[in-house]
């Protein structure tokens, strides 16, 4: 089975859906003569990059498998300037953060203080508060 991601023209993801890998008739050519608009293919077990074998949960011995970064999800986005094949970002934690294409994660606006403190961002100020013990 293959999993598909379909894209709006902003390359946010609006659907997923699985097919068949194998059959034009139930994979990226039904989807496409069926259902229309951009539909790209993710990887339900690949995560940061590494692709998981799905028996046992651990780093599949052949990488091949693992492609577009992360497996796609409703509102996440799709950079198609990444790598060979694109990447899909994991989801957006704040509507303030920022794509950070070298990482293919989300980064604050202002960075996290280092002072060895914990913190929480908080989306309402646009600042880092200090968790309270």
């Amino acid at each position: 089975m293959a999993h598909w991601a379909q894209v709006d023209e902003n390359n946010i993801v609006i659907n997923v859906t699985v097919g068949d890998n194998d059959s034009p008739d139930e994979g990226y050519e039904w989807l496409i003569n069926n259902l229309g608009g951009t539909w790209i293919k993710t990887s339900y077990n690949t995560r940061l990059g590494v692709h998981y074998d799905p028996e046992t949960n651990k780093a599949s011995e052949d990488q091949s498998k693992a492609f577009r970064y992360h497996y796609a999800s409703i509102g996440t986005l799709f950079d198609p300037s990444i790598g060979e094949d694109g990447a899909f970002f994991p989801p957006k934690p704040f509507d303030s953060w920022l794509p950070d294409r070298n990482t293919i994660s989300w980064v604050p606006p202002i960075p996290i203080p280092d002072d060895g403190e914990s913190y929480l961002w908080d989306e309402d100020s646009q600042s880092w508060q200090p968790v309270e013990a």
